[in-house]
């Protein structure tokens, strides 16, 4: 029997700076109603879906940072939208800053949730790499300060068993990395959930603006087919704040190949139905048992230790 996820990719325009949580709570209501019209078992939203970017701009005051995360998931705000995707039966994954209390002391976390047709989650991840810089750069456009405001991810890479195959979680930056995808496959990923917040230009590097784009596609199109496993890859775009950000939401098969990506740069949704059993056979074909076996990267680990 076929094993298939029909997939709502829910690409987020922009999120105005006074936008309140419900308000931006009712947009991704309104596209996971739509979603399930349409058929789908899931939807993925993008990261930090429920506010602006607020990593692109200076803020110094604490209280002032804190008012961008949030202290518990769901929430009063966020609540509504679990129980709509209880109320229609549809999962969903979540992007959102997180302030949690981890070894009696306050961290903030750039997350993301798996959250099952049941309304409950299922799955966290916390961003791995952060980019960006820590300190305020006065002459840039605007600002890249995840490496301020939020922590190193503490959960690692982790695989979850949900919609009838195995399901990881990626981050932005993650993406850039093709070691984020080698564990998720080590683990078993048959499909990687991405959200991002992705400017079309590069304050420090602007003659590798032209290649934003491309480099966007290519690390997931190559984590994809070298790890026989689909990539749902959700951004946000148009101009936020005065941050022009890519859009170019995608769905890629585990051969590498772009089958669905948004047209727009505004809300909306790119929908694609895939069968996980073509993950399967890319492993066979790419005889992944075999050939990315654990043992090989400690050997690996070693020998480069041993060469610095």
């Amino acid at each position: 029997m076929p094993r298939t996820i029909t997939v709502a990719a829910a690409q987020s325009g922009p999120v105005n700076r006074r936008t309140s949580r419900a308000e931006v709570v009712e947009r991704l209501i309104t596209e996971m109603r739509q979603a399930r019209s349409a058929g789908c078992d899931l939807i993925v939203y993008t990261e930090c879906a429920l506010t602006a970017f607020f990593a692109h701009w200076s803020i110094d005051d604490e209280r002032e940072l804190d008012r961008w995360f949030e202290r518990e998931m769901p929430g009063p705000d966020t609540q509504p939208l679990f129980e709509e995707a209880a109320r229609l039966g549809i999962g969903f994954s979540l992007g959102y800053a997180e302030l949690a209390t981890v070894g009696g002391r306050t961290r903030r976390f750039n997350t993301s949730i798996l959250v099952g047709p049941d309304g409950r989650i299922v799955g966290k991840h916390r961003k791995i790499h952060l980019p960006g810089h820590a300190e305020h750069r006065p002459h840039n456009p605007f600002q890249n300060l995840e490496k301020r405001y939020f922590d190193v991810g503490d959960l690692g890479f982790q695989t979850w068993d949900a919609f009838g195959g195995t399901l990881g979680m990626s981050i932005c930056n993650d993406r850039r990395w093709p070691e984020s995808y080698r564990v998720l496959g080590l683990l078993g990923a048959e499909m990687i959930l991405i959200g991002y917040n992705t400017p079309d230009n590069i304050p420090e590097y602007p003659e590798l603006d032209r290649l934003v784009g491309f480099h966007h596609e290519l690390c997931m199109q190559a984590g994809a087919n070298q790890n026989a496993a689909w990539v749902v890859a959700v951004g946000k775009a148009g101009v936020e704040e005065g941050v022009s950000q890519i859009g170019l939401t995608s769905i890629i098969a585990p051969s590498g190949e772009i089958v669905a990506q948004s047209t727009t740069l505004g809300d909306e949704l790119v929908i694609h139905t895939c069968d996980l059993d073509e993950s399967t056979r890319y492993r066979g074909f790419l005889n992944l048992e075999q050939n990315r076996r654990p043992e090989f990267y400690g050997l690996i680990t070693q020998q480069v230790g041993q060469r610095d």
